[in-house]
């Protein structure tokens, strides 16, 4: 695939993939994305996975069509970028990697020692030139490990962003782009959103043409709407007017009020409401949906005087992810010792600008016609 009459993608798809990082699910598997800039020098920019560093050193010696490689660019560590990369220097012993001083760091703890004569080390705002072609490079620290660097290149306006921009999913998957790149960003890169705005300031005074990413599909229409998304997502801002409801129930009676809710939202004219079962559903379309919506309710039990497990690890995510600027109402159910409302605002008192609505719900094993009453006065407050 050409990405320019210079730029080749050079990457591979993983099709076998179940499990990306070992906890999210990916049904369209996974793009390793490398790429190729063909000039009077030649940069390779990241590898792939180990499973496909063979498929990945194929590519390339294909798409160099006889010539030989000067240098090897690793944005980011991170072994499904960076497994091809002994490989590279067997295959290529003239040629060099370009790296920053972190990246080399972890280089040699996930593979080994390198020969400080196959390396180049740049700084931030470093330039590689390449004949016609200027790579200058950018680093991204916590976008979203501490070695991230991304580079531009000014004459066909192309970044190479790194994870940034990236979305779970195989390049041959028919899917839309923003599902996927959501639960990609909340997932990987939610924390580190004032990192993420102040690598979009730093990009801000370029004419960008094409992003590439080292995961999910090139972007070269539309970019707008790309750099608009995540510019939301990394301020914690509220993507979609709607209601996102998490809940848990083990005897049905906590269910029974959330469908209630969900039934009075709707009827009150709510734009969209999501409704998650924590305890059956992909944990990372709830954390996505919670993200998306400006305002959460979370509806579950106590249980050994705590959290049910499903709501507390759920919690545990948006927390650690930074939640803020929403609003949250609370439902809790418990036979003799309703302890789940008052555990849940707490997890949230370190939280920026959460508003608690000041309708609250305590079920007391089975709703109540006073419960029902309540729960309209939420979706009322809600609304």
């Amino acid at each position: 695939m050409n990405i320019t009459e210079s730029i080749k993608y050079i990457g591979v798809n993983d099709r076998s993939l179940d499990l990306f990082e070992s906890q999210y699910i990916v049904p369209e598997g996974m793009a390793y994305n490398s790429y190729l800039i063909l000039d009077d020098k030649i940069a390779a920019c990241d590898t792939a996975d180990k499973n496909f560093a063979g498929e990945w050193l194929s590519n390339l010696e294909a798409a160099l069509d006889g010539r030989a490689p000067d240098y090897l660019v690793v944005h980011h560590v991170e072994p499904d970028h960076s497994a091809g990369i002994r490989l590279f220097l067997e295959k290529y012993p003239e040629a060099k990697l370009v790296l920053n001083a972190k990246a080399l760091k972890f280089l040699t703890q996930f593979y080994g020692d390198i020969n400080e004569g196959r390396v180049i080390t740049v700084s931030d705002g470093d330039t590689l030139s390449l004949g016609s072609h200027e790579l200058s490079f950018t680093f991204a620290p916590m976008v979203h490990w501490p070695e991230v660097m991304v580079s531009y290149e000014k004459s066909e306006g192309v970044l190479f962003s790194a994870d940034a921009f990236g979305k779970f999913g195989a390049l041959d998957a028919d899917e839309d782009w923003a599902c996927e790149a959501r639960r990609y960003y909340f997932g990987i890169v939610g924390k580190y959103g004032m990192q993420v705005q102040s690598l979009l300031k730093k990009l801000g005074g370029l004419k960008i043409n094409a992003i590439c990413p080292l995961h999910g599909p090139v972007l070269s229409e539309n970019l707008d709407y790309y750099i608009g998304l995540y510019n939301t997502w990394s301020s914690y801002g509220v993507e979609s007017e709607g209601v996102c409801i998490c809940y848990t129930s083990v005897y049905g009676n906590t269910e029974q009020a959330v469908l209630l809710l969900e039934e009075e939202l709707k009827r009150l004219g709510c734009p969209k409401v999501a409704v998650n079962d924590l305890a059956r559903c992909d944990m990372a379309e709830a954390v996505e949906d919670a993200f998306r919506y400006g305002k959460l309710v979370l509806a579950t039990t106590t249980y050994n005087a705590d959290i049910f497990p499903f709501m507390k690890e759920f919690i545990s995510h948006l927390t650690e992810k930074n939640y803020q600027n929403r609003t949250i109402g609370f439902i809790e159910n418990g036979s003799w010792a309703p302890m789940a409302g008052k555990l849940m605002k707490a997890a949230f008192e370190k939280s920026k600008n959460i508003t608690m609505l000041e309708t609250g719900v305590t079920i007391n094993s089975a709703l109540s016609e006073e419960n029902k009453a309540s729960i309209r006065e939420m979706a009322k407050e809600l609304i």
